[in-house]
């Protein structure tokens, strides 16, 4: 009898060591390209993000190049962002451009109404813009004006950025400096037309996009991706309405969706102070993207089978209430370990639906919301999220690789979660990657892979974890959260074995 217990116990012992997760790669079956768009940024005209964050000016101290400052140009290059959102948000919907351009001594001034009421000098405007998107080496995406703005002023825009010709517009832009137009490819005609931009219907928007859209001209052969207004989280009507009006004559299709930890707008929850409650249901809620993604392609599945119009995630990310002291309405927040893993998730996911999501902007890049910089005058840190992009970017322009995955859970308070969250893509000279996030913050996971289809000699990997799940890098002590090299990852026999620490974001490089 002692003899069968101790051969139970060990039967239990073994099983509890073997693998949590199994994980199936085919490394041979991948189709679609995760579009390096996904990988996108947003900044808007509000708080410190375009003043203080981007633009300290010519004459500033702090060093600089026409006025953009060096050290977050250096930062996200090394991110190879991608593209870059502007002016907003709302404030693109009372964003007149002909105020931002020309001698800055002598452009208008008006008042930011959306955030903080501030006098906005206008002294960063198209041309800066424009630059900074050079200096960055990514593609600029602009916001049109469709709520307060006119179907003319959009258009002019256009003509002014990109036309190559004689034109009273084209002149102006020579008059500013500028002798060659830009290319700029993608625009967005208006933003939260629902809300901020106008509290229109989806039928009134559909019939204005059709307006707007019309006089958003080719000039050469800087060809438009017309990105029209989509919906608001979960409001699939807003999808169905303007899918079947106008889905034809559009290229993107936006969605914004924030992760609110406490779920509750007028108190979102803090940055920084929260308990294991608070974070499970924050993991909990920006899980939620995999359903909004998964219906909300659905629907455009019905009026455009071929996926020829993009899923375009324009807003997402963590939304906080503002650290004590600030100014509620510029939206500073700090940016801890939880941070970085919602915005692991979020990536994977977009990864997983690559056929239909072909862009993705973290709300914002810079001192705002979930910001992968933070500056204070000639200070700058980089947050956990920054480190989640700087690892993830061997996804960009990758090819999605076919997975089937099981994951274990993460319970609490009589609810649960995936544990486990990954992607996997093959890059043009046939490495394959893996990001993992383990969102349990108590334990840890182990994992077994088997790779189909290719022969994989050796492993490497770096992990971004902390001591604690509200760890955050501060001015002070920028370095408490950043990336190491991982060694939990084995070879042997063609199965790749990994264990995964609690509260970690872990990528592989395989060969």
């Amino acid at each position: 009898m002692k003899r069968f217990i101790l051969f139970s116990f060990s039967l239990c012992f073994c099983t509890m060591m073997q693998a949590q997760n199994k994980l199936v790669i085919n490394a041979d079956q991948g189709k679609e390209t995760i579009s390096k768009h996904i990988y996108g940024h947003f900044s808007e005209h509000l708080g410190h993000c375009i003043y203080g964050g981007y633009w300290v000016g010519e004459d500033s101290p702090i060093p600089n190049t026409r006025g953009i400052r060096n050290d977050v140009v250096q930062a996200l290059k090394e991110l190879q962002i991608p593209n870059l959102r502007w002016p907003g948000g709302c404030f693109a919907d009372e964003y007149h451009w002909m105020d931002g351009i020309g001698p800055r001594d002598r452009r208008a001034k008006m008042v930011n109404t959306h955030w903080g009421g501030v006098t906005e000098d206008n002294s960063f405007g198209t041309h800066e813009f424009l630059d900074l998107c050079e200096q960055l080496n990514c593609e600029p995406y602009i916001t049109g004006n469709l709520g307060s703005g006119s179907v003319e002023e959009m258009s002019k825009w256009i003509e002014y950025i990109t036309f190559d010709g004689e034109s009273p517009m084209a002149n102006l832009r020579r008059q500013n400096g500028r002798d060659e137009p830009w290319k700029v490819k993608f625009w967005g005609v208006g933003n939260e037309n629902w809300g901020c931009g106008g509290n229109m219907t989806p039928e009134y928007y559909a019939d204005q996009y059709r307006r707007y859209a019309t006089y958003c001209r080719d000039y050469g052969d800087n060809r438009l991706y017309k990105i029209a207004c989509g919906a608001n989280e979960a409001d699939y009507h807003w999808t169905e309405t303007v899918m079947k009006n106008v889905g034809h004559r559009m290229q993107g299709l936006s969605l914004h969706y924030y992760t609110i930890p406490t779920g509750n707008w007028g108190d979102k929850g803090s940055a920084t102070q929260f308990d294991e409650s608070e974070y499970f249901n924050t993991v909990r809620r920006t899980l939620f993207m995999e359903e909004l993604l998964t219906k909300h392609s659905t629907i455009m599945d019905r009026y455009d089978p071929a996926k020829r119009v993009g899923l375009i995630a324009d807003e997402w990310g963590v939304w906080t209430n503002v650290e004590p002291g600030t100014n509620p309405g510029f939206l500073y927040q700090q940016n801890t370990l939880r941070d970085a893993i919602v915005a692991g998730i979020n990536l994977n996911i977009f990864n997983q639906h690559a056929d239909r999501v072909k862009m993705a902007n973290i709300a914002q890049t810079v001192n705002v919301l979930q910001a992968v910089i933070l500056t204070d005058n000639e200070r700058m840190t980089l947050t956990p999220t920054y480190w989640v992009y700087y690892l993830y970017k061997v996804h960009q322009d990758a090819t999605l690789l076919p997975v089937s995955f099981a994951s274990s859970k993460y319970e609490l308070n009589g609810k649960e979660v995936n544990a486990v969250n990954l992607s996997a893509s093959k890059d043009a000279a046939g490495k394959i990657h893996i990001t993992f996030v383990n969102s349990d913050p108590n334990k840890a996971q182990s994992i077994e892979a088997e790779l189909r289809g290719a022969t994989a000699k050796k492993v490497s990997g770096k992990i971004l974890t902390s001591a604690k799940i509200n760890d955050y890098n501060s001015f002070e002590k920028p370095n408490t959260v950043g990336i190491k090299d991982f060694k939990e990852a084995k070879l042997s026999g063609g199965k790749l074995t990994v264990n995964l620490p609690e509260k970690s974001i872990v990528m592989l490089e395989i060969e």
